[in-house]
């Protein structure tokens, strides 16, 4: 029995579920053509909530038709300017209107984009992504939306089925504490907290067992999201589910941002009283009886806790690694007490005679250690998957504001009482340029510089050298992503999104850049501005206040007049060639393929400049020397307070 029917362009998409023992009737895409039909079943509900604070249940029970025409619920959150709209620069007029309706208890829903002749024995590869957005956003939204993307993939014979996802959000998905977890316990659930991580799990559940009817393949799952989504699934890479019974082959990281440090359930449940409090609901039973948009509201940016049965043993070596690779290489051979690795930890141990120790069998045992070090010091699940992991250059542009309002005094400060070291805090204000005399005019530039490397850049470095180290040197992929945004000229926080579901209506002028745009005798007209040797995060544009207030990112002349170099050009052609860079790297990877040589870092940008570039390239991109002067020293999780005490703006007086 054929269970996937209608493939033209008139006709009603309909799965008819062997498994399931429904009918789900679709719509088809608006992009499709008659070379590529895309078909879209939208508002799948994969899950069940029936309770706040109570971990959902996965759906199975369908009636014989299922509508999936329509966009479902999404979980209850603060009513505000459109996200995307703030982060993109874009004016409300050229944003598709979309009303998603809220609903905490019905927002467990996904949204499948598939080719239209993809069968149950098609299977093909299945792109899972996970939004991000902290309390805000959806796997609803028009910008995630999956139309482009799989017409694309189709038109470079890598065809792909794209899954978007919605899940709890804020206190509705990640709230904690201890009378929670009694509460939990009672019902006979292990755990607390994590709810919308659990929800993303179950959604990957339903999707492992019911994709294949419609042309996807439930063994070739790929993961990928971006910011909190990113987060996410690290979360989920170091889980003990998926150390017990993994459903996703692979994952993409992108822009992964972290918090300082995942709390534990006592933690978590000092914050979530005092919100309580503020509620007058003492009693978990009362505080169910709150109205969900008073949550919404009140709620922090919460996110994952440790609730000992959530994450894997060890999870903490992976996305916090305190320790160097030369201090583990140490620890490792004391621990061994192998001659050879007794050696090479006294070498360790003495620079002096590190220095004159060169010997080729020497440089062999380092190897070795290298490469077994990930699979027997932190007692790794041996499956750990694929990933490719980066971040954009400019992810600060998001506190731009609060960046400006600081004053120098105010930030040496700060810093000095963070680091509790004179020392440490020194190194840290002489490696961005800070002090308390920076020029009013210079110092949200440095500060901007700061955050962007304490929150995004070097804990993206960190978390890929650990990954990769677990994994005995393979199997991770670094890119940078540096690549302007059309709107608003700087490679801001989730940039790459725009380009790699290329759904942002774009205004750009006609295409400039000849076939040799990157040859030495580029002109200026086709090249709109230099790049500052000493910014490797590649900060470009003009974003200047109302009030005059430069934020740092652009290149105005002394007179304040716009110089004609203060916004760099996104053409066409440059668009183009950078969207069609990350969606085919995007796509080889979750056919199963290298998306790009393992020592080598992929570059997307600047001014459309796409490729596999050395390591060099990546030092020069990034700061990496600050980091290891400045940054080591303090330790991952005093940098990302760091990072998010001088974004949060100083105190008000």
């Amino acid at each position: 029995m054929i269970s996937k029917l209608s493939t033209g362009l008139q006709s009603e998409p309909v799965v008819l579920h062997q498994k399931l023992h429904t009918t789900f009737t679709g719509l088809v895409h608006p992009i499709s053509t008659e070379d590529a039909v895309v078909h879209q079943y939208l508002g799948i509900k994969y899950a069940s909530v029936l309770a706040r604070f109570r971990q959902s249940k996965l759906h199975t029970a369908y009636p014989p038709v299922t509508d999936a025409s329509r966009h479902g619920f999404v979980c209850p959150q603060p009513q505000s300017k459109d996200y995307e709209a703030e982060l993109f620069g874009l004016t409300e007029d050229v944003i598709p209107t979309q009303a998603l309706k809220q609903n905490e208890f019905e927002c467990l829903n996904l949204n499948i984009t598939c080719p239209a002749n993809a069968l149950p024995g098609s299977r093909l590869p299945v792109m899972f992504f996970i939004h991000g957005g902290g309390n805000r956003g959806s796997g609803s939204s028009w910008l995630y939306d999956g139309g482009c993307l799989v017409q694309r993939s189709m038109m470079v014979g890598r065809p792909v089925i794209l899954v978007t996802v919605n899940y709890r959000l804020g206190l509705f998905g990640f709230a904690a504490s201890n009378a929670l977890r009694e509460d939990n316990i009672a019902a006979g659930e292990e755990g607390v907290g994590n709810y919308g991580l659990r929800d993303q799990r179950k959604a990957l559940e339903w999707v492992y067992s019911f994709v294949s009817d419609f042309g996807g393949d439930s063994n070739n799952i790929t993961l990928f999201g971006s910011a909190s989504g990113a987060a996410d699934i690290l979360c989920h890479l170091h889980s003990s589910a998926n150390e017990l019974r993994p459903l996703f082959q692979r994952a993409i990281i992108q822009s992964a941002e972290m918090p300082s440090d995942i709390p534990n359930v006592s933690s978590a449940g000092w914050q979530f009283s005092r919100l309580t409090s503020a509620l007058h609901a003492p009693t978990i039973d009362e505080l169910r009886i709150v109205p969900a948009d008073r949550l919404a509201v009140i709620a922090p940016v919460v996110r994952a806790v440790d609730d000992g049965v959530f994450f894997a043993h060890g999870w903490k070596d992976y996305l916090y690694p305190e320790k160097s690779e030369d201090i583990l290489l140490h620890e490792k051979a004391l621990h061994e007490k192998v001659p050879e690795l007794q050696a090479l930890s006294h070498c360790l141990k003495s620079p002096h005679s590190r220095l004159h120790s060169r010997s080729r069998s020497r440089s062999r045992s380092r190897s070795r250690v290298r490469h077994t070090l990930g699979t027997n010091h932190y007692h790794h699940p041996p499956h750990l998957q694929p990933l490719v992991i980066g971040d954009c250059g400019a992810e600060s542009l998001l506190w731009s504001l609060p960046a400006s309002l600081w004053s120098a005094p105010g930030v040496v400060r700060r810093l000095r009482a963070i680091c509790q070291s004179l020392s440490k805090s020194s190194a840290l204000l002489r490696a961005y340029d800070i002090s308390a005399h920076t020029p009013p005019d210079e110092l949200p530039e440095h500060v901007l510089d700061l955050i962007n490397d304490a929150r995004f850049a070097w804990p993206t470095e960190c978390i890929a050298s650990s990954e990769k180290r677990v994994r005995g040197g393979h199997g991770v992929w670094r890119y940078v992503f540096d690549q302007e945004s059309p709107s608003r000229g700087v490679p801001h926080h989730a940039v790459d999104l725009l380009y790699l579901f290329d759904n942002v209506p774009l205004v750009v002028p006609p295409a400039v850049s000849p076939p040799d745009a990157f040859s030495p005798g580029l002109s200026p007209s086709a090249s709109p501005g230099p790049s500052r040797p000493d910014t490797p995060d590649m900060f470009y544009g003009s974003d200047t206040d109302s009030d005059g207030v430069d934020f740092g990112f652009g290149f105005n002349s002394p007179d304040g007049e716009d110089d004609g170099w203060s916004v760099p050009i996104v053409d066409e052609w440059t668009y183009a060639r950078v969207r069609d860079a990350v969606q085919s790297r995007w796509f080889a990877f979750a056919h199963g393929d290298a998306p790009w040589a393992e020592d080598k870092v992929y570059v997307f940008g600047p001014e459309g400049e796409v490729g596999e570039r050395s390591m060099a390239i990546f030092n020069g991109r990034r700061r990496v020397q600050v980091w290891k002067e400045a940054l080591e020293p303090l330790g991952i999780q005093l940098v990302q307070k760091v990072g998010v005490e001088l974004s949060n703006g100083p105190p008000l007086s």
